[in-house]
C-alpha cells in the first residue's frame, strides 16, 4: 500500500492522479486533513485517512499496514521540520518500509539567500537518514507554473521587472513532477537514492521576456531592478509581507545561480523529453506565434 499526503494539494493531487493510472486504486491510500475535499478520490476507491503532521495520534493511525509513504513537504512555515519529524517517527514506528520525499533543488543550501525558508528540506532528508529507513529525495525544480507569478499578468505591457540579473532556473512542470513521483513510487531501483528533479535546460528571465515578445508580437523587455526597488515596488501592490519576502528572496536566488542545474534524470526516467519554455508561454499567456 502507498499512502500520500498532501493528496489534495496541487502537486499531490497530481501525483495521486498519475498513481491511479499505475496501480488498482485498492493499493493507494492518501493523508488529508478535510475527508470532504477528497470525496472524488474516495469513490474511485482510494482510501482516505484524515490527519495532519501536527497530530502524532492521527498519523500513527494512518500510517498503518502502508509500506511506502510519499511525504509532500509542508507549506506551512510553523516548525515545518517538527512537521515533517512527525511523519516519519510515525512512518518508522508503524513499520513503513520506504519514504520518499519531496524536497527542492538547490546548488548549495549553506550559499542560498534561500536558507533561511527552505534549511528544513535538507534537515529533513539528514533526519529520514539518521531514521535508518530506506528513502528517496526528490528534489524539486521550481516550477514552470511560478513564471505567470514572478512576471505578472500584465506582463506583455509591463515587461518582466524581477532583480535576477543573469541567473537561469532549470523549471520544470508540476504536472510531470507528479508523472515521474508516481513512476518512482510503482517501480523498483530507486532506493536511498537523492534525485535532481529538474529541466534539461536552463532560462533567464531576459531569455523569458525575449521569448514573450516572439511569441506575441511585442517588445516585451527584461528590466533587473535594484532588489529594494523590487520590494518597494510590490509593497505598492499591497501585497502580505511574506509574499513580498519570499519574492525577494527567490529573486536573489535565481541571480546567485541557485537554479541553474540542468538535469537529465526526469527525461530519463520518464523516457521521453519534458517541458521546454516556449511551448508553457504560450499555453499560460494564449500565445500564438506571430
Amino acid at each position: 500500500m502507498i499512502l500520500v499526503t498532501g493528496a489534495t494539494g496541487q502537486l499531490g493531487g497530481s501525483v495521486v492522479e498519475n498513481l491511479l493510472k499505475k496501480v488498482p486504486a485498492s493499493e493507494v491510500a492518501v493523508l488529508v486533513r478535510d475527508a470532504a475535499k477528497a470525496e472524488h478520490l474516495a469513490a474511485q476507491g482510494v482510501d482516505v485517512r484524515v490527519g495532519s503532521y501536527f497530530d502524532k495520534a492521527s498519523l500513527a493511525s494512518a500510517l498503518q499496514g502502508i509500506d511506502k509513504v510519499l511525504l509532500v513537504s509542508s507549506n506551512d512555515f510553523n516548525d515545518r521540520l517538527g512537521q515533517h519529524k512527525n511523519v516519519v517517527d510515525a512512518a518508522k514506528n508503524a513499520g513503513v518500509k520506504h519514504i520518499l520525499y519531496t524536497g527542492i533543488a538547490l546548488k548549495d543550501i549553506n550559499t542560498s539567500p534561500l536558507k533561511p525558508l527552505f534549511g528544513d528540506h535538507f534537515e529533513t532528508e539528514d533526519y529520514i537518514k539518521a531514521s535508518g529507513l530506506t528513502y528517496t529525495f526528490l528534489q524539486n525544480s521550481l516550477y514552470f507554473e511560478v513564471i505567470p507569478q514572478f512576471v505578472g499578468a500584465s506582463v506583455l505591457e509591463t515587461g518582466v521587472f524581477f532583480p535576477a540579473g543573469e541567473g537561469k532556473v532549470a523549471f520544470a512542470s508540476r504536472q510531470e513532477l507528479g508523472e515521474i513521483t508516481a513512476t518512482i513510487l510503482t517501480t523498483e531501483g530507486h532506493e536511498n537514492k537523492t534525485y535532481p528533479l529538474t529541466g534539461s535546460e536552463a532560462y533567464s528571465f531576459a531569455e523569458i521576456a525575449a521569448e514573450l515578445s516572439t511569441l506575441s508580437g511585442k517588445n516585451v523587455p527584461y528590466i533587473n531592478p535594484e532588489p529594494a526597488a523590487f520590494e518597494g515596488a510590490l509593497k505598492q501592490f499591497g501585497l502580505p509581507d511574506v509574499i513580498v519576502l519570499m519574492s525577494v528572496l527567490f529573486a536573489a536566488a535565481v541571480k546567485n545561480g541557485d537554479f541553474d542545474q540542468p538535469s537529465p534524470v526526469l527525461e530519463n526516467i520518464l523516457g521521453r523529453k519534458t517541458t521546454t519554455l516556449s511551448p508553457f508561454l504560450k499555453e499560460a499567456f494564449a500565445l500564438e506565434t506571430v
